[in-house]
């Protein structure tokens, strides 16, 4: 029952990003629902047009049993030109009153953060690596962490 519980929700996830494609999106799947500290999911994008803006979407499904009200990751950016920026990213999952902010289906849920509009300065292979951001070893009931990167209108 599970399994058919987390497949409905991905397939659900992909249903939802249907539209036009996008230039780029990939999915980390992380192992007994667990996000250990030494793993670091990357992510690398091709830019091969600097004169068009791009939105960045970042989608983090936990399960319900999710114990934290957020999530705080560090996303290191690799330019192509060698050049790196490491920046703190905070993740809301739920509001104040311990009601959910993403979308909820069953036991599981999605919460994203959207960089709209962003233009990058360099054609080539950017690398996104993100890890997360707390004391703890490993963070339990996090079921995945995608990035899509689609042209902005």
């Amino acid at each position: 029952m599970t399994k058919k519980i987390y497949l409905f929700g991905f397939l659900l996830f992909i249903l939802s990003s249907c539209g036009e494609t996008p230039l780029f999106e990939k999915v980390y799947s992380f192992e007994n629902r667990e996000w250990p500290q030494d793993v670091k999911p990357i992510y690398e994008v091709k830019i091969e047009d600097v004169d068009k803006e791009y939105n960045f979407i970042l989608s983090l499904r936990t399960t319900t049993d999710y114990k934290y009200s957020n999530l705080w990751v560090f996303m290191k950016t690799d330019s192509p030109d060698g050049n790196s920026a490491r920046e703190p990213f905070e993740i809301k999952i739920t509001d104040e009153n311990g009601a959910w902010i993403g979308n909820n289906t069953g036991s599981i849920v999605e919460t994203s953060l959207y960089f709209e509009k962003r233009m990058l300065p360099l054609e080539g292979t950017y690398t996104f690596t993100l890890e997360q951001g707390i004391t703890a070893s490993e963070i339990d009931e996090v079921l995945d962490l995608g990035l899509r990167v689609e042209e902005a209108k």
